[in-house]
């Protein structure tokens, strides 16, 4: 265990990162004036710089996975062992669980974010589409794989395959902020287990009943279909073989 605690630990702080830097950029942005917004452009780069930095600096202690969706698909083709893959999921969730307490902490006060929450991503294609019950569920899943799938493959294609550009975690952070940019308005663009739960859990909390967690499943399976999808490609038809 001890050759656990620093990737552990490193996974931790990296998803608090996110959490709490990605989830207070939506909270501030409900509490600002109008005109004042930083708006959905605002939210992703935050969400991204976030990553971008959290992945950089926890990339050579723990491989700056950050995801839980990330850690499941390199323990599905061999890239990490069972037990480190269950501690780093335990971490982040730990991350994620403890930012979501300061943003409670921070803004939870605040009756302006009754309707918004702590940053928690819902599912919002009813309002754009018109649409409820299995079919939005079903088409927020395959928004959250095919999202989730551009992010890993991102991973893949920047911190995996040997051959990767030297740019640390910041195409993975563009992958994120772009994702945002398109799936932020229909289903929050989530693409982590971590992050959705780690605000969703306090959210739930300071709202009566636990209507918040009732679209959370949509946050788990998304996103690791969507990471298994795009690791087996990536391993099995581009990433060089093994000499």
């Amino acid at each position: 265990m001890r050759n656990l605690l620093a990737p552990c630990l490193a996974e931790l702080v990296g998803v608090f990162f996110l959490t709490f830097l990605g989830g207070g950029a939506i909270c501030v942005n409900e509490l600002l004036p109008e005109g004042q917004k930083i708006g959905l452009i605002g939210i992703a780069l935050a969400h991204g710089l976030a990553l971008s930095i959290g992945v950089s600096a926890s990339m050579n202690v723990s491989g700056g996975h950050l995801n839980p969706a990330v850690t499941i698909t390199m323990w599905v083709y061999g890239q990490i062992d069972t037990m480190r893959a269950v501690y780093y999921v335990i971490f982040q969730l730990l991350g994620a669980l403890l930012a979501g307490a300061l943003l409670a902490l921070v803004f939870g006060w605040s009756a302006a974010l009754t309707q918004a929450g702590l940053g928690t991503p819902h599912v919002g294609l009813h309002n754009l589409f018109n649409v409820g019950g299995w079919q939005e569920y079903l088409m927020a899943t395959a928004i959250e794989i095919v999202l989730t799938a551009l992010l890993v493959a991102s991973i893949f294609g920047t911190a995996v395959d040997p051959r990767a550009p030297k740019i640390g975690g910041f195409g993975i952070g563009l992958t994120v902020m772009a994702d945002i940019l398109v799936g932020g308005p229909l289903t929050g663009a989530a693409m982590n287990p971590a992050r959705a739960l780690g605000t969703a859990v306090w959210e739930a909390a300071l709202k009566p009943g636990f209507g918040v967690l009732a679209d959370h499943w949509v946050y788990w399976v998304g996103p690791i279909i969507g990471g298994i999808l795009a690791g087996g490609i990536y391993i099995n038809y581009i990433l060089p073989e093994k000499s």
